[in-house]
């Protein structure tokens, strides 16, 4: 077996410190891919993916990708919501993996509301 070098220990903590930061909690954004069966069959692990791709390209490490169920509009999945931190959330709707993309560049990274792809602004429920 190979013996570790210095560099090796870099990246392992720097995947440990990203690894930490999701289950913390912190960042600017989120991203939420909902990834009920309806999604799935819908193409959403290929969308989940798309956004994973982005964010290794860009490398941050500020902004949260995670999955959830179903969120009710079975027909309009592939579906993420992208949460900023002082806006309320985005649903999107209808996605592709260049849509995802684009998504991610313009509203993750770039504050700006991709509206064609947009569905509602805000949340069902406030507490």
């Amino acid at each position: 077996m190979a013996k570790l070098k210095p560099e090796d220990l870099d990246k392992i903590e720097e995947k440990v410190k990203k690894a930490i930061l999701l289950r913390e909690g912190a960042g600017r954004a989120r991203i939420i891919v909902h990834m009920g069966t309806c999604g799935i069959a819908a193409g959403a692990r290929t969308v989940m993916q798309a956004f994973m791709d982005e964010m290794e390209k860009s490398n941050v490490s500020d902004v949260l990708l995670t999955i959830s169920s179903c969120a009710g509009l079975c027909s309009r999945e592939p579906m993420a919501t992208i949460e900023r931190e002082g806006e309320p959330p985005v649903k999107y709707v209808d996605l592709t993996p260049d849509k995802a993309k684009r998504i991610f560049d313009e509203h993750v990274i770039g504050g700006t509301i991709v509206t064609e792809y947009a569905l509602a602004a805000g949340s069902e429920r406030l507490l």
